[in-house]
Formats: C-alpha cells, structure tokens, sequence
C-alpha cells in the first residue's frame, strides 16, 4: 500500500485523468466506451486512451471488452481503500474531516423522503419518473423532476403515455435544474440522474448528502420513424423506469443505513428492466 496509494493520488494528480474519473464516478455503476468519455470530455481519442491506460494501471477503473469497444467504470474496491486510507490513516479519523462523510450507521428516518429527477430536457424520462413514482408512493416520497437544459414543453408523445396510464399531467412542467439549487428550495434525500448525458455534465454537490444513483436509459425523443414507432419508444422508456421505481419505493429505507441504501440504489441502475420485473 505504501507504493499504491502514492501512485494512485499521482495518477489523479493530473487534470484530465481527474476529470475522467469524476465522470466515471458520477456514472457508477455503469461501463462507459472510450470513445464517448472522449467526446465528453473533449480529448483526442489517443490522449484519452493513454489517460485510461494509467487510470487501469493503478487499478482505479475497470476495463471491459464488448465487442470492439473498451468500456470502463470505476472500481469502486480501489476507491474505498484509497478514500478510507486519507480519512482514517492521513487525518488519523478527526471527527473535524470525516464525520460529514461517516454516515454509514446512520439510519434513514420514519418520513417523506424528497426525490429528485434529472435528465437533460425534463421533458419526458425524468418527467416519467416524477409521475411514476408520486403515483406509486406519494404517501412516502415528494418526487420532482429538472433538466440541465430543459425545453419550453413537456414531449408530447411523453404526455399522451402519462394521460393514457392515467398520471395527472396538470401539475407538470419543464424545469431547469436551477431552481432547486436556491436556498428555498427542498434539501433532497435522493437524487437520480436518469439519462447518460446529464450524469456526464459537471453538476455542483447538493447539499445534505443525497443518496445519488444514476439510473441511465435511451432518450425515446431520438428515435426516428413512424409516430407508431416513436409512440412504441416512450411506452418502453415508461416500462423500464416504472420497473425501477417498483423496485426503489420496495426498499425498507427506514431499516438500511445509507452505505446498505445507497448499494441497492446501484444495483437497481445496474440491473435490467426485466430482471426487475
């Protein structure tokens, strides 16, 4: 460990590679290409690869084949060992350091949670998820929705699959993710980014330490074709997150500490819609 932890802090010493991984991070659990990281982040597809050589070399991403593609994530065993090393080994556990960040044994309290949504439009995924998840456990959570970039409107297709499933459109509208970053607005307990790109964007930390996830699904607004097929394309988004809201609002909050609450909010964003089912 006394060569590890050196060249690791070294490793992301380095400005890029730190941004990769505060990417990889904020897309955890998911398996990343080279190829977008790179267009993400705007770095030469040559660079890029020998960011992640080093990032693979000390062991703080993973890579993985599928295909022709390299895909990567961080490893997440790495990372623990290396954070619990500064906190408990550097700062010797000063309760001053660590105690805002020692919350494991912490319960979740017996109240409404606030949960928040987030995409890039908050036009239809994040809306369903709001929709879905106040229809299923309104007496529980207060869910929410916003956009990094939020359009005028609501998607249409996404109105017609909430009126047809029976929401209440009445109260939703497009919001930018602003708004709940003023000091008026409600502290959250949760917070899910439920697209790929707006979990790839820099985003300040929310205040209170919100239980994160990232919960990353297809943009059904891209789809081309038949308004039959665009049609075909929201009501599947509208499956898969519904499957993901069943398993979240089945969780015992109330009994998981937040290290055991925020594993089963990973394994529901790495786990397929139709395991879920």
């Amino acid at each position: 460990m006394e060569k590890e932890i050196p060249d690791q802090l070294s490793t992301l010493g380095h400005p890029q590679r730190l941004a990769i991984f505060r990417l990889l991070m904020r897309r955890y659990p998911d398996r990343v290409p080279a190829g977008e990281i790179a267009s993400t982040l705007g770095v030469k597809a040559s660079t890029m690869s020998t960011y992640l050589s080093a990032l693979t070399r000390d062991q703080l991403v993973e890579q993985q084949r599928a295909g022709t593609s390299l895909l990567y994530a961080i490893n997440m065993t790495t990372v623990q060992r290396l954070f619990g090393y500064l906190f408990s080994d550097c700062c010797r556990g000063r309760p001053d350091i660590c105690m805002p960040f020692s919350t494991g044994a912490i319960p979740m309290s017996d109240r409404k949670y606030n949960v928040l949504f987030i995409c890039v439009g908050n036009s239809a995924r994040s809306i369903f998820a709001e929709s879905l998840l106040r229809s299923a456990a309104g007496d529980r959570f207060i869910a929410y929705s916003a956009g990094t970039r939020p359009g005028t409107q609501l998607n249409p297709f996404a109105v017609q699959v909430l009126h047809d499933k029976g929401h209440d459109t009445s109260v939703l509208r497009s919001k930018d993710v602003s708004e709940f970053s003023r000091s008026d607005a409600p502290q959250f307990d949760f917070v899910f980014t439920v697209c790929d790109q707006a979990a790839n964007e820099e985003c300040p930390a929310w205040e209170g330490q919100p239980v994160s996830g990232h919960w990353g699904m297809p943009d059904p607004v891209k789809v081309e074709g038949t308004n039959a097929e665009k049609a075909l394309a929201f009501q599947q988004a509208y499956g898969a997150l519904k499957h993901r809201i069943e398993a979240f609002v089945a969780l015992p909050i109330e009994t998981l500490d937040r290290i055991a609450l925020q594993k089963a909010v990973d394994d529901i964003g790495r786990a397929s819609p139709e395991t879920l089912a």
